[in-house]
């Protein structure tokens, strides 16, 4: 795909039947909340959507890439509506299985169960049922297609392993938002290939764990202890702690982080207040040695623009010094590719040192993570351009619009917006607000328009463990029993469907169902 032309291809496509849903990709699935405010002007660009803006270090091959995967991840899931709607308006007779295998066939990248389709002709077909369906396949292709991506990737994981250790980072723990929109972060919004030196999980309102994320540090300490890996205790890297909180620029007060009412200020204060209770957390358990560096973004979800907070030079933040990367899009926008890139470090000396009032900060950050820093806000630079040449500037999605609420480790491997709400979660009791607040949002996407809300349950477990594989199954299936007792009513009306699956420890191993909720 072309990106350049994407937006005006898909603004003049007709969306009346199934073939052009393909073709256009990104359509609206049931539910979606589409903004019908009036335009406002784009932060970064000024003349969109009319025309989009070519700044000089955005990486054009990189977003046609981005933009291929999307359509064909997306249209998998979009295509999903239509044609179970062509299913339902079929006479009743007996030739409705068979036609209704055609039109699968036909639209679909799987095959519907021939028991959901055979004795549709008594009572009609189940469609309930045959949309968690179509659901649960649309994921396991997508996850597929991931996979065999990301082993593709080998090189580019490689010399992002060695960019870290270069900036002085053995490990790299991002906690972001549990919202959807967040769900590329990543892949599309700050460009980073999956590697081992990342460990991703996502919480309602970025409030993570500060215990669990402990013993993840213990962990990563413990390896390079015992095996020197990925550096020697003694080689003066650090452990880098990342914290994601999100808003919304057209619609601050209704599309914001909805575990703190969508008060921007109050999301990057909590996220803060985690990161900082991380660092306190070790520093008070294993000396002042125990060196860890914290950062800081916020994702504006309307135009993926990122707004980076700089450390100083003792390593502290404040919600009061940050890059607004909107602004430097449009402030380096006519300069040439050197100059730019240089105005990307100037622009956060200048954060760190002439921020003013209570942004005032001890100096600038040590130069890995100034080196971080530049490279997270060049790479989003070309997701600020890729979402103005597909979207016109904003998405149309500006709120919820999940397919699908994802329990447990999460598909880690499935990188992109608005695919799933995630609940992570190890029991439900411990993950029950998170699970609420997705059980709510998708009332208002699938259950007030008769469609049921599909649950995949996904664990890992370690291989080289024995007996891990059994124990995961069992929980996996502990959280389905849990789930279906605390939210009963919508079970017993079928709004409610769960699929389970396990996958082994390392990143792109096969994903294994255990169960496919039918």
């Amino acid at each position: 795909m072309n990106t350049r032309n994407a937006y005006n291809i898909r603004a003049s496509k007709p969306q009346a039947n199934s073939n052009s849903l393909r073709r256009a990709g990104a359509t609206a699935p049931v539910g979606l909340a589409v903004s019908d405010a009036p335009a406002m002007p784009h932060p970064a660009c000024a003349s969109l959507p009319a025309a989009s803006c070519r700044h000089p270090l955005t990486d054009g091959h990189m977003n046609a890439r981005l933009a291929h995967c999307e359509d064909s991840v997306k249209g998998r899931f979009d295509l999903i509506a239509p044609t179970l709607k062509n299913i339902a308006g079929m006479p009743r007779g007996a030739g409705f299985a068979r036609q209704a295998r055609e039109i699968a066939a036909q639209w679909l990248d799987y095959a519907l169960p021939e028991r959901l389709l055979d004795d549709a002709w008594i009572a009609g077909p189940d469609m309930k049922s045959l949309y968690a369906h179509c659901v649960f396949s649309a994921l396991k292709a997508s996850a597929a297609q991931f996979v065999d991506d990301l082993n593709r990737q080998v090189e580019t994981v490689q010399d992002t392993r060695n960019f870290f250790l270069d900036c002085g980072f053995h490990a790299v723990d991002i906690s972001a938002c549990s919202d959807g929109r967040l769900k590329g972060m990543s892949r599309y919004i700050l460009r980073l290939p999956m590697s081992s030196f990342t460990r991703r999980k996502s919480y309602a309102g970025t409030l993570f764990d500060v215990e669990t994320d402990v013993h993840h540090w213990e962990e990563t300490e413990l390896r390079r202890f015992r095996e020197g890996v990925p550096s020697t205790v003694d080689a003066g890297t650090r452990y880098l702690k990342i914290a994601v909180y999100h808003t919304s620029s057209s619609s601050s007060c209704h599309e914001g982080c909805a575990a703190h009412g969508s008060n921007e200020r109050k999301a990057m204060e909590a996220a803060l207040e985690r990161l900082n209770q991380f660092r306190e957390a070790i520093e008070n358990s294993f000396c002042c040695g125990a060196s860890t560096d914290l950062l800081l973004i916020g994702v504006d979800t309307d135009t993926d623009a990122i707004r980076v907070h700089v450390p100083d030079s003792y390593g502290d933040l404040s919600t009061h010094r940050l890059i607004d990367n909107a602004a430097l899009y449009r402030d380096t926008l006519n300069l040439s590719a050197d100059a730019a890139r240089l105005a990307v470090y100037e622009a956060i000396r200048k954060t760190a040192l002439e921020t003013e009032s209570w942004g005032t900060g001890k100096g600038e950050p040590h130069d890995g993570m100034r080196r971080l820093i530049a490279n997270l806000l060049i790479n989003n630079l070309s997701q600020i351009e890729y979402v103005a040449d597909v979207y016109g500037g904003r998405y149309p999605d500006i709120g919820h619009a999940e397919r699908f609420i994802s329990v447990g480790d999460s598909f880690e491997e499935v990188q992109m917006r608005n695919i799933a709400y995630y609940a992570h979660l190890q029991t439900l009791e411990e993950g029950v607000a998170d699970m609420d607040v997705g059980i709510k949002i998708f009332k208002g996407l699938n259950v007030k328009h008769g469609l049921p809300i599909p649950v995949a349950i996904h664990f890992r477990y370690n291989a080289k463990v024995p007996g891990s594989r059994e124990r995961t199954v069992a929980k996996a299936q502990r959280v389905r029993d849990a789930i279906k007792t605390r939210y009963a009513e919508l079970d017993k009306q079928g709004l409610l469907f769960c699929h389970l699956s396990v996958q082994n420890k390392p990143t792109a191993s096969p994903i294994e169902t255990v169960e496919d909720g039918l």
